[in-house]
């Protein structure tokens, strides 16, 4: 295959998929660099066919989600050489729409690659929903059974515990008075 055509692996794709707003999004210099083109005639030719573009294929980022997305990927600060507007991110839909207004071969082909990303990971986010779904009743079951092993720990504890130590001989004689030699009795003295 030739560089125009050239196949980018899908996990190299799903790695530029972004959660934005509840939605899986690329970005338009992710976008712009899969199909091959530059940043600027992307957003060019989106603007130019904006019917095509509602607001679910396309939407542009607030400056307060592009501060939380310089933190995650390289976006270099504005006066430093770097964008001037907040870039725009695309759905599923609004990535297969970009490739038809570029009409260029490699966007043609790079598309359905970015479609299958966006499927693989909706694939992906489906399997791991019902492993914690079966993760969480597991997590019940586990409750009941524990509070019911509690329950029987409890009550078998005191038959557990040792029987407890009969006293130690003392050493040494010993006698055993029922009274005390020493004590005085006081007699009371009746006049």
């Amino acid at each position: 295959m030739n560089t125009e055509t050239e196949i980018v692996p899908a996990h190299d794709i799903a790695r530029r998929i972004y959660s934005i707003r509840d939605h899986r999004v690329i970005l338009d210099a992710d976008l712009a660099s899969l199909y091959g083109v530059e940043t600027r005639s992307l957003v060019q030719a989106v603007k130019r066919n904006a019917d095509r573009f509602p607001e679910d294929f396309l939407f542009q980022l607030a400056p307060e989600e592009v501060g939380a997305l310089r933190s995650q990927i390289v976006i270099s600060k504005t006066g430093r050489g770097g964008r001037r507007y907040p870039p725009f991110a695309f759905s599923e839909h609004g990535a297969l729409m970009a490739a038809t207004v570029l009409n260029s071969p490699r966007a043609v082909a790079m598309s359905l690659y970015i479609i299958r990303a966006f499927v693989k990971m909706r694939e992906d986010l489906a399997a791991n929903s019902a492993i914690l779904k079966r993760l969480a009743e597991i997590d019940k079951t586990l409750l009941v059974h524990d509070g019911a092993l509690r329950e029987i720990y409890q009550k078998l504890r005191p038959l557990l515990e040792p029987p407890p130590m009969p006293p130690k001989p003392e050493i040494g004689f010993h006698i055993k008075e029922d009274t005390l030699p020493y004590r005085v009795r006081k007699r009371l003295i009746r006049h």
